[in-house]
């Protein structure tokens, strides 16, 4: 049979299928942030941490597409990777950031 006649077999994207997470054999460890800060600075920068972790763990997970991202996506992964349940401006930024990261 020539080899033009054989269909290759269909692969299924990682899209349509969910990924299994690896988590880290080792959570990084923690430095203290700079003092002097007002309190909003603070809040934001801590916002921004989850938003990046919780974006990299959708990535990991197979959800590529901000419109993918609803809220409750977000807070099942946050609740897989073991951080507090993001509120809907910490989703919002979880979204934006998957949005400009091309």
């Amino acid at each position: 049979m020539p080899a033009a006649a054989t269909k290759p077999k269909p692969t299924q994207s990682t899209a349509r299928r969910a990924v299994p997470m690896e988590l880290p054999f080792a959570p990084m460890q923690k430095r203290p942030l700079p003092p002097g800060r007002p309190r909003d600075w603070y809040v934001t920068h801590n916002r921004r941490l989850k938003a990046m972790r919780l974006a990299i763990a959708l990535l990991d997970s197979g959800v590529y597409m901000p419109n993918q991202a609803r809220n409750e996506t977000i807070r099942s992964t946050a609740e897989l990777i073991g951080v507090h349940p993001p509120s809907d401006t910490t989703c919002h930024m979880v979204r934006a950031f998957m949005r400009y990261s091309r």
